[in-house]
Formats: C-alpha cells, sequence, structure tokens
C-alpha cells in the first residue's frame, strides 16, 4: 500500500494522487458507457425490431424506472458493505447483461422483451455502482479538497458523456447498433478494473450488518431532513431536475420540429452544452472562493430561467441557432458550477457513515421526479402545445431559486467545516453497539455562525 504522503491529505496536488486518478478514469470510463447505451437500445429497437413509439417509450421508462425504486437501497447498501465492491459488481453485471445482445443478435433470437431486460438489470446495476461511487470520493481526498475534485469529476463527467454519446453513434454506423454495444462493454471493464486498483482504505463501518436495511435507510431519510443545509439542497436538486425534466421532455422536438435545427446544427448545440457544463465545473472552486459558495449558487440559479427565453422566442435561422447554443453554454456552466458547489457541501458537512445514504436520497427524489415531469410534458404539449409546455418548464425553474433564497444558505461564504470526529469511547462503553450520530436541525443561532463564515 502507498504511504501516507502519497494521500491528498498532505500534497494539494489531486493530479498526483494516484487512486483519485484511478476513480477518475474509472467513472469517466463508466459515464461513456451509459451514453452508448443509452443510443444503441432505442437505435436497436427501431431499426432492428420495428418498434413501435408506445415500446420506445415503455423502454425508456424501464431504463428510468430503477433510480426511482433502487436508490435507497443501494445507499444502504453501500454504507453497510465495501463501496468499491458495490461500484465493480454493478460495473461487471452491466457488461454481462449487455454483452447479451450482441450474442442474441448474431444467432438471430434478439427480441424487444429481451431488450427491455437488459435495460432494467442495467439501470439497477448503474444504480448500485453510482450510490457507492459519489459516496466514494470523500474518503478518497482530504475534505479540503472535495470541492476542487468534484469541479473536476463534474467536467470529466461533461466530456465523457458527450464523447460517449459521439462514440456511440461512430460505433452504430460503423458495427451497427448491436455489436456498438460491445464497446460499450469493454468500457464498463475499464471501469472495474480502474476501481479495483484503488488501495485507499475505506473508512470502518460503525453498524452491525444484522441491523434491517429499512431501518438504515429510514435512519438516512431522517438524517437528511434533520440536517436544514442538507434538507434544502436536496430539495433545490428534486426541484430543479423535476423542471429540466419537462423541458428536456419536449426540447429536442421543439428545435427539430418547430424550429427546423439540422441534426449537425443540434449535434453543435449539444456539444456546446457539453463545454458549457465542464466549464461551469472547472470555475466552480475559484467563484465559491471570490464570492462565496451562496451567492454563487443563488446567481446560478436566478441565470438559469433567463437562458431559456432565447429558445422561447425563437424562430427558424441560423442566428437563432447561435442564439441558443450560447443560451445553453451559459445554462450548463450554470448548472456545472452550481451542481458541484452543492454536492461538495453536502458530502463535507455529512458524517463518514451517511455518505452513501445521503446521496442516495437526493438520487431517489430527482429520479422519481423525471418520470412524472415526462408525463406532465407530454400531456402539457398535447393540451396547451409545446411552446407553452416550455414556458411552464421555465417558470418552474424559479422554485429552487425560491427554495435556495428562502434558505440562510443563500449568504454562506465560504465551504462549510466538516463535522466533529467523534470522541472515543471509554473502554466500560465499547462493548456496546456504536450509533451513527444524526445531526440537529439548524437553528436560528447556528445559522448566524455559518452565515458569518463559521459552520457549527
Amino acid at each position: 500500500m502507498l504511504p501516507c504522503a502519497e494521500t491528498p491529505a498532505a500534497s494539494t496536488s489531486l493530479w498526483r494522487h494516484r487512486d483519485f486518478r484511478r476513480y477518475l478514469t474509472g467513472q469517466a470510463a463508466s459515464v461513456a458507457s451509459s451514453s452508448i447505451s443509452q443510443m444503441a437500445l432505442p437505435v436497436l429497437a427501431v431499426v432492428h425490431l420495428d418498434a413501435t413509439t408506445a415500446q420506445v417509450a415503455w423502454l425508456a421508462f424501464l431504463g428510468q424506472l430503477p433510480p426511482a425504486l433502487l436508490a435507497l437501497h443501494a445507499g444502504a447498501l453501500a454504507d453497510r458493505h465495501s463501496k468499491r465492491r458495490q461500484m465493480i459488481t454493478g460495473d461487471l453485471v452491466s457488461a454481462a447483461v449487455l454483452a447479451t445482445v450482441p450474442v442474441a443478435a448474431a444467432l438471430g433470437t434478439l427480441t424487444l422483451t429481451q431488450l427491455m431486460i437488459v435495460a432494467v438489470v442495467q439501470g439497477a446495476a448503474s444504480v448500485l455502482h453510482d450510490a457507492a461511487a459519489i459516496s466514494l470520493l470523500p474518503s478518497l481526498v482530504d475534505r479540503s479538497l472535495i470541492q476542487r475534485s468534484n469541479s473536476r469529476v463534474g467536467a470529466l463527467f461533461a466530456v465523457a458523456a458527450t464523447a460517449g454519446s459521439h462514440l456511440g453513434a461512430a460505433l452504430i454506423a460503423l458495427l451497427g447498433p448491436a455489436r456498438a454495444l460491445l464497446g460499450d462493454v469493454a468500457s464498463y471493464l475499464i471501469s472495474a478494473v480502474c476501481t479495483a486498483r484503488i488501495q485507499t482504505a475505506e473508512p470502518a463501518r460503525a453498524r452491525p450488518e444484522t441491523r434491517r436495511l429499512r431501518g438504515e435507510i429510514n435512519e438516512g431519510l431522517r438524517y437528511v431532513r434533520g440536517d436544514d443545509r442538507l434538507w434544502t439542497l436536496t430539495l433545490v436538486n428534486a426541484t430543479t431536475s423535476f423542471a429540466l425534466g419537462l423541458l428536456n421532455t419536449l426540447w429536442a422536438l421543439y428545435l427539430l420540429r418547430t424550429l427546423t435545427m439540422s441534426a449537425t446544427a443540434f449535434g453543435v448545440v449539444l456539444g456546446l452544452g457539453a463545454l458549457g457544463a465542464a466549464a461551469g465545473a472547472l470555475t466552480a472552486p475559484a467563484l465559491a472562493r471570490r464570492y462565496g459558495p451562496g451567492p454563487m449558487m443563488l446567481t446560478a440559479l436566478a441565470i438559469t430561467p433567463a437562458t431559456q427565453l432565447p429558445l422561447l422566442l425563437a424562430s427558424p435561422g441560423r442566428a437563432w441557432q447561435i442564439t441558443i447554443g450560447a443560451a445553453l453554454f451559459l445554462q450548463l456552466a450554470c448548472a456545472g458550477a452550481a451542481g458541484t458547489t452543492q454536492r461538495s457541501i453536502r458530502q463535507i458537512v455529512t458524517t463518514a457513515g451517511m455518505q452513501a445514504r445521503m446521496q442516495a436520497v437526493s438520487t431517489w427524489l430527482t429520479s422519481g421526479a423525471r418520470p412524472v415531469a415526462a408525463l406532465l410534458a407530454g400531456a402539457l404539449g398535447t393540451w396547451i402545445g409545446v411552446r407553452p409546455a416550455l414556458t411552464a418548464g421555465t417558470l418552474l425553474l424559479l422554485i429552487p431559486l425560491i427554495v435556495l433564497a428562502r434558505s440562510p444558505i443563500r449568504a454562506l461564504r465560504q465551504m462549510p467545516d466538516p463535522p466533529a470526529a467523534p470522541l472515543p469511547l471509554p473502554p466500560a462503553a465499547r462493548t456496546s453497539p456504536p450509533v451513527v450520530p444524526t445531526p440537529a436541525r439548524t437553528d436560528d443561532a447556528r445559522n448566524d455562525q455559518a452565515l458569518g463564515g463559521e459552520t457549527p
């Protein structure tokens, strides 16, 4: 095992930290893999299996269902067992189930039912992987470096997702959608290998594994609900996800059909958005240091609804296409800056034994919001038209702004301090099962300390 001097706690250079590099490489490969399969599976269903519109919708719905159903369980498992082992298991299951598709296609036995099963199993495996992966980062780096780490992770993920989509399109064109999934399988295997090579020891798990999983899930829910900072940022995530879920459902249809944007121009606009997300994530630490994380996030949330105006006012034409691309760059830059900052705050203030369950609560709410938003988007688009439905989605983006503006976090001038380490138990008390501390609800006096720059 590497000496302690290798860890970022002793060095401020994240790129010299081998385990962080392995983590980053593995997660980028996993994100790229997901982008390939998200593109290949619908193409395979439509082109080779003659799926109807309803069947394609069911395929997309089944792929989104596991996060809403399993996120809380995956978070509890990640806090109970080895996070790295859970990540590797998720990658290997995804690789195995996706490998069945090109095999079945070669044998001429591929069916739409198999694709739906693959979508569900891969979705469940991804939930297991992601719950452990997000909560592993605070144990790899010193808490003073969490925001910088999330900044690099967010930027690379934005690039990896776009690269995965382009790679998927290229593989589909060269090999066909079934064999293109072999690239997806290889990426998941790379992710598993990188995770297996991480050497940093995970924090000791304090609770006995005989406890009921439901009890640990409820403990995680109470933990998040009991801390005003965590609960506020979780609500911001959930309401933002709902609004964007409504907008994203109709966005491509509106650009391609109403504004007659070509497929090439649409791809360029998406590429600009990915660059914006990467730029926002990379600049987030510097912006938070200069203006404070609270004001920076509040400004980003205030700008986001305004970036929808060019889309609502646009008409067909090159000038509007450029304007929409620039607006999307700005919108995702704000999302990248605010997203990496709020995640860093939540990871910093959460105790080690609750990291996965804290994140799982946010994932559960945001994932559950997306299918509901998609259904609402379809209903509104049918009843009142696509442009009015996009206007409604833009107005919904004001809700997370209001939630943050009404909380003390809006004026947070520096990143908070981590929770104090628990005092060692006296020898006589060490025979009792340890209890994970639950944060007390933040009161006005503690908020005043936070607003003054010191976290309770």
